[in-house]
Order: structure tokens, then C-alpha cells, then sequence
């Protein structure tokens, strides 16, 4: 193959042989870059659960819970003996449901059972008053990966999906003991209500703009929209009182609640929770039907094949003690050497971002001390929190039961703990992700960012690795995430978390300019597997932007800096090889960009990629001046 030039494709410059080499596993939809250090940290933990479980030594009560979970999940033989009566059984509250009073009524067992709803309520942090909880109501999700496959404009695709699924429904539905006829009624009346749900849910880009997921309704006026649901009813079940304002998420869903939901449509919701929530279970039956739930997503990702019963055990086992499990990791796998470092890092990118934020020409002088104050504010949260959550106390099983019936248990334990909580301070000091993740966030409504031990090794930071690699990596996604605080959805949230305008009109305005530059940078790049929408992506590209500028200010004053280095490595934590139909999904349904336009697009805006590799007007990596964009 001819050689690629840097100077036109950093990412296939960099990173070709790599992809030449990779070979995507059968079971997963990509592989590289998250990916690799995901799968690398799976193989670790699962060996890890195999010797405790071996050795009948396990470090705390915790782990042993989630080991003996790991053993019940890979037990192929007690499954098949339970096979899908436990499923069956569940369902069955399903039998009671002949009005929308009766749904009222069960509302709170359908829930704890784990029986999907067309209505969620849910506890959260208050957008505006970070230190409470409130009510939020949130729709029910589509069958297709987004709502936006449900578009004229994407019939085809969405035909050809729907057979798929519907195929797969038919084959689990055979399963029951419903006769033929029913079968068949049942997979049509669950297509008809998703039918309903679709017209009126929201797209993963609406979703995106999280900020306006913020409605707060007198509970009275949103309980007349729901028709002829009690709602009093329901949210006393659930909180043993009715709150004074519920967050509706989905103002547009619920304002047409009644067509979802009423007397003529409650066979189709029966019908609709009984299939979905058969294949939704399918996973925790018999091997068999954990194979045949999982064949319309592999279709949808192009996987060819089902992860073997050892990985999906330890998955279910690692995610239902995530916490516990993320400190074992960091404790063993992650150092104190290398935390101090990371940590240097963190807190000269945080003061290089106040120092670049004071000679920022979009923010007036009033606007740059709140954004400075929310910086200085700013949590860090590196590796793995000192101890887990009190709700991993009480996530006891009993081991004789079927696997279905323990995670059913273990998840209504998690939901009645989250429900408790309405009245109680929120809890910033918690973690959003656990240790053992390969990841990381920003959480605008606790302003803090959490860096879990896993995605601190190689290529993204390894002590082993140059200053400027490290920047090029880790450095630039710290930016990344420090960026957030002042993205598209960041920006409306101050120092504290709560929604809140501390901008003034002249300075939004100006940003807001670069947020549609931004957008048109990246909107209707056509790729391979699709075209790229700019507004559902911005917040993202806009991090990426952000964490470049502000790594490349440090590599300034770094000695022995090599912008070389930098440039290739940022090249490199983006090197992903992924499955054509999964690449295509995620245009839908992921606010990320497509890995090769995070590593191509952002160097194009800096003057430094230009002189470092002597890029010209005549190279593909090219763009004008007055095309460039610095944000932050």
C-alpha cells in the first residue's frame, strides 16, 4: 500500500499498520484505541474472579458477592434448567393489567419487576438546585437504535432493521406457551404501540441537549395530561407522598400521553412490555435464549457471534458491583506514582485553562471571573474513590434462586434505594464511574471530572511514555473533559452545577457564534458508512478543540517538547477498527464524532500542526486561517 502523508491523513499516517494488524474479535463491534484497553482490563478481571473464585479467598464481602454472581451466570446447565419459566413468571403480572386503572395500580411492581412502562419516574439531582433531588419523568425508548431511524428519509433502513427484529421476536416468542395466533398478535401489537412511542420520542441529538431536559411542572397540571392514569396514585406508592413538582423530560411525549396510554391502547402496551420484556430477559435465561435476545443488536453492530458465558458472567458480575470492583482494580493495577503524576497534570492543564480563559476574546470581563470561579471550583477525581457507596451493603442475593430472579432482585433493590433518596441531600462526593472503566467524564452538575484507573496506561498515559505523548494522550482528554465545563450544554451551568445564565447577552452571543462555526466545521462530512451531523456532535467537538488548545499552550513552556510526538499520539488513542454497521449506528445514536475525524480535525485549527509537520495550502489537512477555530 502507498504511503499515506501526515500531511494529508494524520490518523491513516499514524496509525495504518496498526489497522492493517488489528483483528476485530467475533463477539464485539470494534476493536483499538478504548476498545483494546477495554477488552485488556476484561481479560485481567476476569482472571482475577476465576482465582478468588478458585481459592475461596475474596478481599471483602463485596467481592465475593460479585464472584458468586460470576459463577451462577457461567453455570450453563442450572440456566437450562430454569430455562424461560422465571422470565414467564415475572410476565405475569401482565394477567392483572385490563384498564389504565390497573396499570396505575401495579405501576410500582411492574417497575421493581423490571417490566418496561411507556412512563419512567425516576429520582435526580435538581438542575437548578444541585444540592436537592426531584421527580423526573422520562418516555419509553424505541425498538430501532433511535428515534431518527422512524424519519421518512430513512424508510429503508428502518424496513430492514424492523425485519430483523421482528424475526427475532417470533423466535423467542415460540418459546411460551402462547399459541401461534397470539404470537403473532403480540409481535404486531408491540410493533404498532413502538409505532406510537415514535412519533413522539425524542432523537439521541434532542437528547443531547441535556440542559433542556429541564421542565418542572406543578404535579397537579402534568397529572392532567396523562389522561386517565392515577398519577397521585402512582407517586404515592412510590414516595408514600405526592411531590409538588415533577421534571418532565420529554414535554413533547407527554403532551400526547393520552394516545400512548388510554383504554383502547392497554392490550398494546400488555402485548408491548410482555415482548419487549421477554427479550429484554433473554440474556439472564438459557444459553440458548441469550443467543437468540442478542441477534438483532449483533445484527444492528455486524458482531457474528455472542459473547462466550465466562465474558458475559463477568460483565453482569462487574457491572452490578461496579464500584467494589473498581477499587480493587485501582488499588492492584493502578500506582501512587503514577496518581501524584497525572494529578501534576490535571492541575497545570486546570491553571493553564484559568490563564488562556483570561485572555479569552469572546468573554467580557464579568463573565471571565464566573467562568475563572468555575474552574477554581472544579472537582478531580482520579483513579478510584476511597470506599464504595452504602447501597453495595445491601446488595445480598439468594444464591438458590435462578439468575433472572437474583439480578431482578439485586435491580429492584438499586431502584428502591434510588426512590428512597428524594428527600435526602444529593451525594456530589459519589463517582460516576467505577475504576476498572476505560473512560471519562465531566459532570456538569457536580462540576467535577472523574479519570477511573483504567484509562490511565498506554497509549493514553503510561510513566514510561514522553511528557509530550502523555499530553497528546491523557493530557489532551483531561482538556477534553475540563472543555465541557464550557461546551454547547456546560456553559449554561455555573460553578455549582445549577442551570443557571451567568453570561451576558454580548458575550453568549459571541460564543454561540463559535458553537455554529463549529458546527459547520464537521456537519456533512460524508464518510463511508454515513454523513455526519454537526449539531448532534458540537458539544464533543467542541472538547476535543478545547483540549488540544490548551495541551499545545503547555507543550510551549515544556522543555524538550516535541510537537511531533504530540500530534502522533493524539493520532493514536484515536485509532479504532470498527464493524461497517456498527460505525453506522453510532452516527445516530453517539454524540462522539467518528474516530477519524477526532484525530484529523482538531490539529487543522492550531498553528502548530502547520509548522510541525509543514503543512501547505495543497495538503488535504489543510484548511484556511479564516477557517481555523479556537474556542478556548
Amino acid at each position: 500500500m502507498e504511503d499515506i502523508r501526515i500531511q494529508d491523513n494524520l490518523y491513516m499516517h499514524v496509525n495504518q499498520e496498526t489497522l492493517d494488524r488489528l483483528v476485530i474479535p467475533d463477539d464485539r463491534p470494534s476493536t483499538g484505541g478504548f476498545a483494546e484497553l477495554a477488552e485488556g482490563v476484561e481479560k485481567i478481571m476476569m482472571g482475577e474472579f476465576e482465582d478468588m473464585t478458585a481459592n475461596g479467598s475474596y478481599p471483602n464481602e463485596h467481592l465475593e458477592r460479585a464472584c458468586k454472581l460470576y459463577a451462577i451466570a457461567k453455570d450453563a446447565e442450572a440456566k437450562e434448567n430454569h430455562g424461560i419459566a422465571p422470565a414467564l413468571k415475572a410476565l405475569s403480572i401482565l394477567n392483572g393489567i385490563n384498564t389504565v386503572a390497573d396499570f396505575s395500580r401495579l405501576y410500582k411492581s411492574l417497575v421493581l419487576g423490571g417490566i418496561p412502562t411507556p412512563i419512567n419516574i425516576g429520582v435526580d439531582t435538581d438542575m437548578k438546585n444541585t444540592k436537592r433531588r426531584l421527580v423526573y419523568i422520562q418516555g419509553a425508548g424505541v425498538i430501532l437504535p433511535d428515534a431518527s431511524y422512524y424519519k421518512p428519509e430513512a424508510a429503508q433502513q428502518k424496513e430492514q432493521l424492523i425485519a430483523i427484529w421482528a424475526n427475532v421476536a417470533k423466535m423467542v416468542m415460540a418459546k411460551t406457551d402462547l399459541s401461534p395466533e397470539e404470537q403473532e398478535q403480540y409481535v404486531a401489537d408491540t410493533l404498532a404501540f413502538d409505532e406510537i412511542i415514535a412519533s413522539l420520542a425524542k432523537t439521541n441529538e434532542e437528547w443531547s441537549k441535556y440542559v433542556e431536559m429541564y421542565n418542572p411542572m406543578d404535579t397537579a397540571e402534568f397529572g392532567k395530561m396523562l389522561g386517565e392514569m392515577d398519577f397521585g396514585g402512582v407517586l404515592t406508592d412510590l414516595f408514600g407522598r405526592v411531590p409538588e413538582i415533577v421534571v418532565v423530560t420529554e414535554p413533547r411525549y407527554f403532551g400526547d400521553f393520552a394516545r400512548i396510554l388510554n383504554g383502547e391502547t392497554v392490550t398494546l402496551y400488555k402485548h408491548w412490555a410482555y415482548v419487549t420484556g421477554l427479550l429484554k430477559a433473554c440474556s439472564l435465561l438459557s444459553e440458548e435464549l441469550r443467543d437468540m435476545g442478542g441477534m438483532y443488536m449483533r445484527a444492528v453492530t455486524g458482531v457474528a457471534k455472542m459473547q462466550s458465558i465466562e465474558k458475559f458472567a463477568y460483565n453482569l458480575a462487574s457491572g452490578m458491583y461496579s464500584e467494589p470492583v473498581g477499587i480493587y482494580y485501582g488499588e492492584k493495577y493502578f500506582g501512587e506514582e503514577a496518581k501524584k503524576d497525572i494529578t501534576e497534570i490535571v492541575y497545570q492543564i486546570i491553571d493553564t485553562y484559568r490563564k488562556r480563559i483570561k485572555t479569552n476574546e469572546i468573554l467580557g470581563d464579568a463573565t471571565k471571573e464566573k467562568a475563572i470561579l468555575k474552574l477554581s471550583t472544579m472537582g478531580v477525581k482520579m483513579g478510584y474513590p476511597d470506599k464504595a457507596r452504602a447501597l453495595y451493603e445491601k446488595l445480598v442475593f439468594n444464591a438458590e434462586e435462578s439468575l433472572f430472579d437474583i439480578v431482578c432482585s439485586l435491580r429492584a433493590i438499586r431502584e428502591l434505594d434510588s426512590l428512597a433518596k428524594l428527600d435526602l441531600p444529593t451525594e456530589p462526593e459519589n463517582w460516576a464511574m467505577p475504576g476498572h472503566l476505560v473512560n471519562a467524564c465531566y459532570d456538569p452538575f457536580v462540576n467535577d471530572i472523574t479519570f477511573p484507573a483504567a484509562i490511565l496506561q498506554a497509549p493514553f498515559y503510561s510513566l514510561k511514555q514522553t511528557r509530550s505523548e502523555n499530553l497528546g494522550g491523557i493530557g489532551a482528554v483531561i482538556g477534553h473533559e475540563i472543555s465541557h465545563a464550557f461546551d454547547s450544554n456546560g456553559a449554561k451551568c455555573d460553578e455549582n452545577g445549577n442551570i443557571n445564565d451567568w453570561w451576558t447577552e454580548d458575550d453568549f452571543k459571541r460564543f454561540d457564534g463559535k458553537v455554529q462555526q463549529m458546527i459547520r466545521q464537521f456537519d456533512g462530512i460524508e464518510l463511508p458508512w454515513g454523513t455526519v451531523n454537526g449539531a448532534f456532535i458540537v458539544s464533543e467537538n467542541m472538547a476535543d478543540n478545547g483540549g488540544m488548545s490548551v495541551t499545545l499552550d503547555i507543550m510551549s513552556v515544556t522543555e524538550g517538547a516535541s510537537y511531533e510526538e504530540y500530534f502522533r499520539n493524539w493520532a493514536r488513542v484515536w485509532c479504532v477498527k470498527a464493524r461497517p454497521e456498527y460505525s453506522k449506528m453510532l452516527l445516530a445514536v453517539d454524540v462522539h464524532g467518528p474516530a477519524i475525524l477526532r484525530a484529523n480535525m482538531p490539529p487543522r485549527n492550531f498553528t502548530e500542526w502547520y509548522t510541525t509537520f509543514d503543512v501547505k495550502e495543497t495538503d488535504q489537512m489543510y484548511i484556511a486561517p479564516d477557517k481555523r477555530i479556537v474556542i478556548w
